[in-house]
């Protein structure tokens, strides 16, 4: 009898070696569980955000929770088995507040219809995937434009978190001003924000999610949030959703669309490539400054999360730069990914928690992940004026205008010109001439909807 236990032991203690490597990568068993329950745990703020964040644009959010919860699941587990790397995959915070502030309220594009440009754009980055074209696209894009993409959508994303927790409000005279502070709800975002720098100052693990929690806990303490019914519930429909982007795929076929989707593929492919990297570096992955071949992979899976999400729901996939905690914690392998998607498993249950996230308890989240993307800043080279006045076209204009794709739109139509002009026409890649054209079909035939 104890033969049988020991034989299968090694049995299943073969399979994981043989499937994730982890002796092999200095880990084990014990050392992947805990990292993946911390990553998890650093970045399961997402599955009360960004219901909070698409609920603004129409879905369902109920049905968001879930699509948020088992696109997480898709992406982990396409990681853990395409990849074998300890990276997480969930729905990306900046991909879901431009789906819903610029595309869905601000060009008054239908969000089934948007979410069908999701659909889209995620076979679109497989197939540069599987084709192994995006060096090309990459470099088709001057290096100061990539960062100011960055730098303008984490101001556009802060700019909407002081906007959601009541911190900034409109103007007659100078469009936005600072808030009268007599509404008690922008001390709540106040209190958020302040507890959650100061966890991350002090460099508190999971520090976002503690924050969030504090927000919520002191909201329901002070009455300013209703306290839920239940913790745990059976888990929400996700029929408001499920395929409604397959079923929408005919409304995506014009020039506004053609934008949203490039907007939508750029992003993805930009955020996932760059942290991709940075966390294989953090986890030893890079030797002699070579990517691995399972950079490749990496980006296959978060291509299959993508679709997945779409057709759940939900919004472009990233790989969270929350996985960097899990790899302090010891996570090597694919294993500490199988882990994650268990925990969003486990999640499903926990829905009535989303009746005390309000927009003052993710409105601190918004603003410090935008100050996160900041850091990109660093990389433009302010002394070549034809490619950095454009990349400071798109950091001033994606918060101005409230929309990324107007946004993007003044700096990849002035990058072309301001090239030409000094006589460096032949060095713009024709992919960017395509770009400056199509955003600038886009200016012209933008409609929006009046404000509510």
């Amino acid at each position: 009898m104890d033969k049988n236990i020991d034989i299968a032991t090694e049995t299943r203690t073969n399979w994981f070696e043989r499937q994730f490597k982890i002796k092999a990568s200095g880990s084990t068993i014990k050392t992947e569980i805990i990292a993946g329950i911390t990553t998890f745990i650093a970045m399961s703020y997402i599955l009360f955000v960004n219901p909070t964040i698409l609920g603004d644009a129409g879905l369902d959010k109920g049905a968001v929770f879930v699509a948020t919860a088992l696109t997480g699941v898709v992406g982990c587990l396409a990681m853990a088995f395409i990849a074998n790397y300890p990276i997480a995959v969930a729905p990306g915070l900046g991909s879901n507040a431009f789906f819903a502030y610029s595309v869905v309220l601000g060009m008054g594009i239908p969000w089934q219809t948007a979410l069908a440009g999701v659909f889209v754009a995620s076979l679109l980055f497989m197939l540069v995937t599987v084709l192994k074209v995006r060096e090309v696209v990459i470099n088709a894009i001057p290096a100061n434009l990539k960062a100011a993409m960055a730098v303008g959508i984490g101001l556009f994303i802060a700019f909407t978190g002081l906007k959601q927790g009541g911190i900034v409000v409109g103007s007659a005279k100078s469009f936005v001003t600072i808030t009268s502070w007599s509404d008690p709800h922008v001390w709540l975002t106040v209190f958020g924000l302040i507890v959650t720098i100061v966890l991350l100052a002090r460099k508190v693990p999971s520090a976002l999610f503690i924050g969030l929690a504090a927000t919520a806990i002191m909201g329901v303490v002070t009455g300013l949030i209703a306290m839920p019914h239940s913790i745990i519930a059976s888990i929400p429909s996700l029929a408001p959703t499920f395929g409604v982007s397959i079923m929408n795929i005919h409304n995506v076929f014009n020039v506004q669309m053609a934008v949203v989707i490039l907007v939508f593929f750029f992003s993805v492919f930009f955020d996932t490539t760059g942290t991709v990297i940075g966390l294989a570096q953090q986890a030893g992955f890079i030797k002699d400054n070579k990517m691995p071949k399972e950079v490749g992979k990496a980006l296959f899976a978060d291509s299959t999360s993508m679709i997945a999400g779409s057709v759940f729901g939900s919004t472009p996939t990233a790989c969270y730069i929350e996985s960097s905690t899990g790899i302090a914690a010891g996570g090597r392998t694919g294993f500490t990914a199988v882990v994650v998607a268990i925990m969003f498993v486990l999640s499903l249950f926990f829905s009535p928690l989303l009746a005390v996230v309000t927009s003052q308890v993710t409105a601190p989240i918004l603003i410090i992940v935008g100050s996160f993307m900041m850091k990109s800043i660093v990389n433009i080279d302010w002394s070549e004026f034809e490619t950095s006045f454009a990349a400071f076209m798109i950091i001033l204009c994606v918060p101005l205008t409230y929309n990324i794709s107007y946004g993007l739109a003044f700096g990849l139509i002035t990058y072309p010109i301001t090239m030409i002009a000094a006589g460096k026409g032949k060095k713009v890649h024709p992919i960017m001439y395509v770009a400056a054209l199509l955003f600038l079909l886009l200016l012209f035939t933008m409609h929006e909807l009046p404000a509510k």
